[in-house]
């Protein structure tokens, strides 16, 4: 009698067995590092389009010295604030960024306000300097989110997709002990940052949006991925009317970039209607008589 063979071969994404990168004496947490990674990459990309526009490179890493850390700052305020019943009690706890729990929506914020405030003291153009750093910003995040994959957190639902992530039992919630894969969100919202990246290289090749469009393009392409991975996680979180935190915060995000690119977009086509206007050739009226030739009419007429 024939064995009858598999019906299908199931694969997984296993999890490292550690959060911890041992190099040697130095032992590093994996989190913390992944996000030092994507901010060294994000910085330099930066500096290189920064460049290109025919500015100081340097101008971007003193920027990064201010914002960066300001980005963290938020990113950890942001976290903290929407998910307090975690921390109720141990407070201290509230300081450990090396364990994971940064807000995106917060780093964005605050980060961008100290960039601002450094680009106005420097006299940097907002419109370019906002350009400059748009595609840089999904790079530092794609890298950033391996530090999930490290700390086996923020993963999705169960599923046995053949890319299904392996999640030891200690990290497992109380309801899915049994199950042993789970969607990797960490992998599925770092593929949509590096495509995100690409489209506003692309759109910022094209030259189509006003000076610092490009800044809002990237807040509503991040915000819509983040609201469909949101969507699919299972870790406690904050809820308004049921609905998690980060789902309110992400449709606000949507609905806000999206309203400020279409009146900055809508402004750019008023500003072309009104050069189109003052076309030279516009100007050959018959009744009005060019300075030219007035002057010719005075040099053919008869000396006395």
């Amino acid at each position: 009698m024939p064995v009858p063979l598999p019906v299908a071969l199931v694969a997984s994404i296993p999890s490292p067995s550690s959060n911890e990168i041992v190099l040697g004496p130095l032992h590093l947490r994996a989190y913390g590092l992944m996000i030092a990674l994507g901010v060294i990459a994000a910085v330099e990309m930066a500096r290189r389009r920064w460049r290109a526009r025919g500015h100081d490179p340097d101008e971007i890493s003193g920027m990064a010295l201010w914002a960066v850390p300001a980005g963290l700052i938020g990113a950890r305020l942001y976290h903290v604030m929407t998910d307090w019943q975690r921390f109720e009690g141990r407070w201290i706890d509230a300081v450990k960024v090396w364990e994971g729990g940064l807000g995106i929506p917060g780093g964005i914020a605050l980060g961008a306000l100290a960039g601002v405030l450094y680009a106005r003291h420097k006299r940097m153009p907002l419109g370019d300097l906002a350009d400059t750093v748009a595609p840089a910003l999904p790079l530092a995040q794609a890298i950033g989110r391996l530090g999930n994959w490290f700390n086996q957190e923020l993963f999705g639902g169960p599923t046995s997709l053949p890319w299904g992530l392996e999640i030891d039992v200690a990290h497992r919630p109380d309801r899915y002990l049994a199950t042993e894969t789970f969607h990797p969100t960490f992998l599925y919202e770092g593929l949509w940052n590096l495509a995100l990246m690409t489209l506003l290289l692309l759109i910022d090749r094209k030259r189509v949006l006003r000076p610092g469009s490009l800044f809002w393009v990237y807040v509503g392409g991040y915000f819509t991925g983040r609201l469909w991975v949101e969507a699919m996680r299972i870790d406690p979180a904050s809820l308004i009317w049921g609905i998690r935190v980060n789902i309110w915060m992400s449709l606000i995000a949507i609905v806000f970039s999206v309203t400020v690119v279409a009146v900055r977009g809508r402004r750019r086509l008023d500003d072309d209607e009104v050069e189109a206007g003052d076309d030279p050739e516009a100007g050959d009226d018959p009744e009005v008589e060019s300075p030219a030739g007035e002057h010719a009419a005075e040099v053919d007429e008869p000396s006395v």
